[in-house]
């Protein structure tokens, strides 16, 4: 199941998962794009949230105010709704409209795999090729991998840095995807250090030496951050 976590009181842009886009709020924009996939809930901290989803159609629930990230509301969600430990689930950022339905389906296939070769635990995103001038900004978080692609380390800052030359850059999509049972696992190990200076909630995992699989992609998505992301997207429209 996909599940999108919509936070109302963001600190950095307030009420921007319900700015208008296209027509339609922005949360309401992101689940309609991969309604089609499998079921979606939006789990909001907002009753208003919960109000205009639920009025375009799209299943929503109110969850807790005091969750750290959007990992823990949707694993709040999940339990609620009683999901079974073996359920693929995706988490699928409410500020970003222009996912496209193929980097989710590469992300559900690649964690199935993951799930048929009995992996302990099961986490994965996606990330895509990006030039040195994109990694240069820190609202485009970069990845660093290994040699079976999985994560090493996730940063706003550019990495690595290009002392020898060669340097290639990857850009992380903001979607993950997890089992219902590493889900839950994630959600109850202790914050990490490296995840409060970054601002990062996926390096909690890396900290506890939990493997992060990424898949690549080719996207052109992006999501809102900043008001010159807005105008660029309510542009798309025009």
């Amino acid at each position: 199941m996909i599940i999108i976590p919509a936070r109302l009181a963001s600190t950095r842009f307030p009420q921007k998962v319900l700015v208008d886009i296209g027509g339609l709020p922005m949360v309401v924009r992101t689940a309609k794009r991969v309604a089609h996939l499998d079921r979606v809930v939006v789990a909001a901290d907002d009753e208003l949230i919960v109000k205009i989803c639920k009025e375009h159609g799209i299943e929503a629930m109110l969850t807790s105010t005091t969750h750290k990230s959007g990992t823990d509301r949707i694993h709040e969600c999940a339990t609620i709704l009683q999901v079974d430990d073996d359920e693929i689930i995706i988490n699928v950022q409410a500020d970003e409209p222009f996912i496209e339905p193929d980097v989710v389906e590469s992300l559900m296939s690649k964690l199935k795999e993951l799930q048929d070769s009995n992996e302990p635990f099961i986490m994965g995103s996606c990330y895509n090729s990006i030039n040195a001038e994109s990694a240069k900004d820190p609202n485009l978080v970069k990845v660093v991998l290994d040699n079976k692609e999985n994560a090493i380390y996730f940063s706003r800052s550019l990495i690595p840095y290009n002392q020898g030359g060669g340097a290639k850059y990857f850009g992380h999509i903001g979607i993950y995807g997890f089992s219902k049972k590493s889900l839950k696992e994630f959600c109850s190990l202790h914050d990490a250090p490296i995840e409060d200076i970054e601002k990062l909630e996926q390096l909690r995992a890396i900290y506890h030496q939990k493997k992060i699989v990424m898949v690549k992609v080719s996207s052109t998505g992006f999501g809102i951050d900043t008001a010159e992301d807005l105008q660029r997207a309510i542009e798309i429209f025009l």
